[in-house]
């Protein structure tokens, strides 16, 4: 059986502070507590043969995976596709803020300077499309926490991708076999108005 295992990275400054961040560039660590909690995601794994670990362009998925997968051999990828959604003006925001923002416009609707949810949806479907195709039986993959919780709701069939799982803790694994990851791209891509190939 294939395995993918994602995880949200772990806890940020930002997560302290409560802000957005959706430019890669921006550097943005882990606390203390959350390099504690990438060691605990690697120790959680320590008896999978994991063949390949995978993490967005963000500073903080990069260093709870480099943590998580301490003294192990792997692949590494990094994928764009996956990064956190774009949030363009709304940078630095508070979550509070983010949250308003979100809900006054609906999902197609861009970030002001940045990327709609639904063109974020889409691609996150097309980087899980892209494990499915791909070489490897047991993948770590360390990203963000709207593209888990956008596979989760979409492999159980949710009309919004926001449900019913919608707080992702950080740094805690989440299992999908080949079939569920084909499940969550197709309710991906019906929501965001795309039909799956």
């Amino acid at each position: 059986m294939r395995l993918f295992v994602f995880a949200r990275h772990a806890e940020s400054v930002l997560n302290l502070e409560h802000r957005v961040n959706g430019d890669p560039n921006a550097d943005v660590p882990l606390t203390e507590q959350g390099r504690a909690e990438a060691e605990q995601l690697g120790q959680t794994l320590t008896n999978l043969k994991l063949e390949c670990c995978v993490h967005t362009r963000f500073p903080r998925t990069a260093e709870t995976a480099r943590i998580a997968m301490a003294g192990r051999e792997v692949t590494w990828e990094v994928e764009p596709l996956l990064d956190d959604v774009d949030v363009g003006e709304l940078e630095g925001w508070t979550i509070e803020d983010y949250r308003a923002w979100k809900h006054s416009h609906g999902r197609n609707e861009a970030f002001p300077g940045g990327e709609s949810l639904d063109e974020a949806a889409r691609r996150y479907a097309d980087a899980f499309r892209a494990l499915v195709e791909g070489p490897y039986s047991c993948v770590l993959v360390v990203t963000h926490e709207i593209p888990i919780r956008y596979a989760l709701n979409g492999a159980a069939g949710s009309s919004t991708l926001d449900g019913p799982a919608h707080e992702i803790p950080n740094a805690i694994p989440y299992l999908f076999d080949e079939d569920g990851l084909t499940r969550a791209v197709a309710g991906m891509d019906a929501v965001a108005g795309r039909v799956s190939a």
